[in-house]
């Protein structure tokens, strides 16, 4: 089992959401309940942007959309806000937790309660014409959504289910069809958290409290297994070649946190991490 090496100093409370700035070449995590989007190469740069920065992606037209703690903010590429936020709820006891963009430039992010409340989150569609929607309710922790290269699948997390998902999905209407379990994690394994896909079809999924990534094939079979001296490892993104990010998070630790808590972490895939999109708005 291949083992991930450290790539920064402790850089976040609870790195979460990497995402590869190909514009700028440079990795941007989330320090989520700091309010804080970080870059982390090729030097440490930190953004602070309010008091939740759930999951970041880049706008097809330059800058930013930014996932908060109840709604999206757009910026520039500097991190100036660009326009008024959007709300997407009212409920201080709910958060924005992790999202992405499906091939169509629409950012989904989910939700979930302050006190883990079952069933409380709900997946959001934000629509390049920045309206909106409400796409899964029932969700406790939702998290790593990617789609499938041909888009008629969307693969998501719901951490507590201990279940990659794989939903049908319809690119024209950005809707969510019949559900059907891709794998399922052992608990002793940790609980499945952010995602990325590769070019070959494989799902990476980090593993929370499990220190590890898993890789799935599209069947569902495990593939690979790349350890994580951080056991709260949180999510991983892909460079523009093979490189995997992985996030982590030293929360609620204290003086048991490993001396990696709160870096981030690479490891050589092999495979060449699948295209990200961009917001269309």
């Amino acid at each position: 089992m291949t083992t991930a090496r450290q790539v920064t100093d402790v850089v976040t409370e609870h790195g979460e959401g990497p995402f590869w700035d190909a514009a700028a070449g440079r990795l941007l995590v989330v320090d989520m309940l700091a309010g804080a989007v970080v870059a982390v190469t090729p030097a440490v740069s930190r953004y602070e942007v309010g008091r939740v920065a759930a999951a970041i992606r880049a706008r097809a037209g330059g800058g930013y959309v930014l996932a908060t703690e109840r709604g999206f903010q757009l910026y520039t590429a500097d991190f100036t806000p660009d326009g008024p936020p959007i709300t997407a709820f009212d409920d201080p006891a709910i958060r924005m937790n992790d999202g992405g963009c499906d091939a169509r430039g629409r950012f989904y992010c989910g939700t979930m309660a302050y006190d883990v409340t079952p069933g409380a989150g709900v997946l959001y569609r934000l629509d390049p014409d920045l309206s909106v929607h409400r796409v899964l309710t029932g969700v406790t922790i939702s998290n790593g959504i990617q789609w499938s290269a041909d888009g008629n699948h969307a693969y998501y997390n719901d951490t507590p289910t201990g279940r990659v998902d794989r939903y049908a999905f319809d690119p024209g209407t950005g809707t969510f069809g019949d559900r059907e379990t891709l794998a399922t994690i052992e608990p002793e394994h940790g609980q499945p958290d952010g995602m990325a896909l590769d070019a070959e079809g494989g799902i990476w999924v980090a593993l929370w409290q499990g220190g590890a990534i898993h890789r799935y094939a599209s069947d569902g079979t495990l593939t690979a297994r790349i350890a994580v001296p951080a056991r709260q490892t949180t999510a991983c993104a892909f460079d523009d070649g093979t490189t995997l990010f992985i996030t982590t998070s030293r929360e609620g630790l204290g003086n048991e946190a490993e001396s990696g808590a709160g870096a981030v972490f690479a490891v050589d895939a092999g495979v060449a991490g699948a295209r990200p999109y961009a917001f269309a708005g």
